[in-house]
């Protein structure tokens, strides 16, 4: 089999720009000629092995990003964005992966003035959201400017995940994770007590006091007091890794805030090395890992989906959360599938279906029009707030993992994983979805012509020439 070509020369500009070489002594450092080095960054040429193994061992580069990460999404995020019939034609693909690759700061320009426009399109649509928007930034609300932020990092923030790993195990061995919380917060004249408060309520602020809700689930009460040590014990470690997110405005920085420390939380919980392991043990069992670790299905299924540390990652999953009219909540992928930034989810993903059978975890292997194959896992996970009254929130939580790593997933034993027909074909979203006879499909995709037949045989009003 042939090997892979790795055209990675952003990667490689930004090492040399962080480590304050020049393009001659960076060459140097590698062992290649200034020439060389030259095409390799301006993606001319392929990384070499030569290349590839002195990136790795001299400047710690984790050689498994370079040929995926940031330029796979940025295609996805371009090729949805030129679907719309603003323009004329969609690039070919190879012009959005040379993009992607060589201009990613271009890429991303093009994706801001994209979102810039279609918000507007929105606000004209509307003329009370039009009233309602004066003075927001309009090139893009501060929430998906965050998203952004995390999407690109991988969901995987270093800093913050090895500062949480080390107060959750602060000798090598996981400590008591509600009494470390309790301690650290003493130790800012913050005192917990568990007393009854609204069903609403987890915690509730008084003085130098903190009162708990008792009645609250043990997960979500332990995680908002690991969110609160982040605040209080870690801001300065916050604040340096917001300094190097450059967020636009303040209300985004406050949002990327409150995200740090819940990464924070989820981090401390679930400790990147302990949780690794024992992941690789359960073979992902999400409720083992649940029992093991005092966490909720959904914080385990997000973790899982952030063990991306270099040198050290995990299986490779996305994860997604809807809510029940199909809006995603929250979204991230580790693996070659990336989900829509402006539409919503494939119907014919699982996940959808989750509503209808609380309680059970649901299976489906499914293919995507680009060959790829998964394993994809959903389960609804409704938040009840503890009273007759109070509102139950519903979401439902889809994992995938693609077929190559189902192996070591429990949620695999029992499927025929080599047989064809057993993969339905889904899509990312009906825009951009290029399969012509989707029984499913809501809306015909945007960069491709339609023919409308005089009798019509089929399940859609038009054929996708």
């Amino acid at each position: 089999m042939a090997t892979q070509k790795i055209y990675a020369g952003s990667a490689l500009r930004e090492t040399r720009a962080r480590t304050g070489l020049t393009q001659r002594r960076f060459a140097e450092s590698l062992g290649v000629s200034l020439p060389y080095l030259s095409q390799m960054e301006n993606n001319h040429r392929p990384i070499s092995a030569g290349v590839l193994l002195r990136l790795a061992q001299e400047y710690g580069v984790d050689l498994t990003t370079l040929a995926a990460g940031d330029a796979e999404r940025m295609v996805i995020d371009m090729q949805e964005a030129l679907a719309d019939p603003l323009f004329d034609a969609v690039p070919p693909l190879a012009d959005l992966r040379l993009a992607a690759t060589n201009a990613p700061v271009l890429a991303r320009a093009f994706l801001d003035l994209y979102r810039a426009h279609r918000e507007g399109q929105e606000r004209l649509a509307a003329l009370d959201q039009a009233i309602g928007a004066v003075g927001q930034n309009a090139l893009t609300t501060p929430w998906e400017e965050v998203r952004d932020f995390f999407h690109y990092c991988d969901n995987y923030i270093d800093a913050v995940d090895r500062a949480a790993e080390h107060f959750a195990c602060p000798d090598g061995n996981r400590a008591d994770p509600w009494q470390m919380a309790v301690a650290a917060l003493a130790r800012n004249n913050i005192h917990v007590h568990l007393t009854e408060l609204p069903a609403n309520a987890v915690f509730r602020r008084q003085g130098n006091q903190l009162l708990v809700n008792a009645a609250a689930e043990a997960p979500s009460r332990l995680f908002q007091l690991l969110h609160l040590v982040a605040l209080e014990r870690h801001a300065d470690l916050l604040e340096a890794v917001l300094d190097l997110g450059r967020f636009r405005s303040s209300t985004a920085r406050e949002i990327a805030r409150l995200g740090m420390a819940n990464y924070f939380a989820g981090a401390a919980l679930m400790p990147y090395r302990a949780f690794q392991s024992a992941a690789q043990a359960e073979r992902h069992d999400l409720e083992r890992l649940s029992h093991l670790f005092g966490a909720s299905l959904e914080q385990v299924a997000h973790r899982l989906s952030t063990l991306q540390r270099p040198g050290a990652k995990g299986v490779p999953f996305f994860f997604v959360r809807v809510d029940q009219a199909g809006t995603i909540t929250k979204r991230h992928s580790a693996t070659r599938l990336q989900f829509a930034r402006f539409g919503g989810a494939c119907p014919l993903w699982n996940v959808h279906q989750a509503f209808e059978q609380p309680g059970r975890w649901l299976r489906q292997l499914a293919e995507t029009p680009d060959g790829v194959r998964y394993l994809l896992l959903s389960r609804d996970v409704s938040k009840h707030a503890g009273a007759f009254n109070a509102p139950v929130r519903r979401f439902a939580i889809g994992l995938g993992v693609e077929v190559t790593q189902a192996e070591g997933m429990v949620y695999a034993d029992g499927l025929d994983l080599t047989k064809p027909r057993a993969f339905e074909p889904i899509g990312i979203s009906c825009r951009i979805c290029p399969r012509p006879d989707c029984h499913q499909r809501s809306v015909p995709p945007m960069d491709r012509p339609l023919r409308i037949p005089k009798d019509r045989t089929g399940p859609l009003p038009y054929e996708i020439a």
